[in-house]
């Protein structure tokens, strides 16, 4: 069964209420109409209910009408959320009245919806820039207990003949958020690109953190920072599968761990690839992507106590549909792994 019939049958499984707050996008509506169609979420609309709706019959949609639609000009709504952003702004110096500005912000609203346990996680960005995105996620969302960053993971779904990683797909992180990890953040999102590969690519975590050094080949400061964040990861999760610091060919290819680091628990069998740095991560996956025709799907964003997740403004409506299962996915691993 191919990663999505298997993401698809899960989230049918498990309705999860989503919410677009994009929610007069044609491709956005598109999306969400399939997904209802196909039953695969509970979908929340933000926007005016009147533009919807005559979106949708001049797009010819005839499940939208089956969505929640909230309006963010609606007092009644800015009455029940605005005080929940008030209360977690309220240090920084936020008055009630900029809280209720904050809260009609579709963005803010729809994060403000999943941290009041109305909504189950967001996809957005299709209009949005990705720091307006984020920036609604960080301070209404906010991040995992343990867990103080978040960063992007990449699934990369090989064609047949690459026999890399488990059934084909390999998680590639951190490739789209931060720039310089240290080594407690790198070990954070090794950890949290562990609990992708189980939550979305539904294989067991094999983590390998990686660098130009394999187990001492090369002396550096920045070897050092990944034997570190190893080090780390461990102690945040015993249990885990993981090894570093290793080069990528050591990581994935038996023979050659065979030869460079015989005592791995990996064998060279990591089908999670932890990158030292963004520009790593980001060049790394686009190589492979380009030059092994494989498809990457991504980023998700992962390290969040709740899921929320970005698109390209250059996304098609089969990208956000994807990104709607894979952000059902999410939601069900973080409630079953509470």
């Amino acid at each position: 069964m191919k990663l999505f019939d298997k993401l698809s049958a899960r989230a049918k499984q498990q309705p999860q209420r989503i919410v677009l707050p994009e929610g007069t996008e044609p491709r956005t509506l598109a999306a969400a109409d399939r997904i209802i169609a196909d039953s695969l979420a509970r979908i929340i609309l933000i926007g005016d209910a009147k533009e919807i709706m005559r979106m949708a019959r001049e797009m010819n949609l005839t499940h939208i009408a089956e969505a929640k639609i909230v309006d963010p000009a609606d007092e009644s709504v800015i009455d029940r959320y605005a005080p929940l952003f008030f209360e977690l702004r309220k240090s920084k110096g936020i008055t009630m009245e900029e809280a209720r500005l904050t809260t009609a912000n579709p963005l803010y609203l729809g994060c403000l919806m999943v941290k009041a346990g109305d909504a189950d996680g967001q996809v957005a960005g299709a209009m949005n820039t990705t720091g307006n995105v984020l920036r609604a996620a960080f301070q209404v969302i906010k991040t995992q207990p343990g867990i103080d960053v978040v960063s992007g993971a990449f699934l990369m779904l090989l064609p047949k003949g690459l026999n890399f990683g488990t059934e084909g797909i390999l998680v590639f992180a951190d490739c789209a958020v931060v720039p310089d990890p240290d080594a407690s953040q790198l070990a954070q999102i090794a950890v949290s690109a562990a609990q992708t590969a189980r939550d979305i690519a539904g294989i067991e975590p094999r983590v390998a953190i990686l660098s130009f050094s394999t187990k001492g080949s090369a002396k550096h400061d920045r070897v050092d920072k990944v034997i570190e964040a190893t080090r780390i990861a461990h102690e945040m999760e015993p249990s885990l599968i993981l090894d570093g610091e290793l080069q990528a060919d050591a990581a994935i290819v038996p023979t050659v761990a065979n030869t460079k680091c015989p005592n791995s628990p990996l064998s060279g069998r990591a089908n999670v690839l932890v990158f030292p740095s963004l520009e790593v991560g980001n060049i790394a996956y686009k190589l492979v992507q380009r030059l092994g025709g494989v498809e990457a799907v991504g980023p998700v964003l992962q390290g969040l106590a709740a899921p929320v997740n970005d698109l390209s403004r250059g996304c098609f409506p089969e990208d956000i549909y994807k990104t709607i299962i894979m952000t059902c996915n999410q939601a069900i691993g973080l409630k079953e792994n509470k």
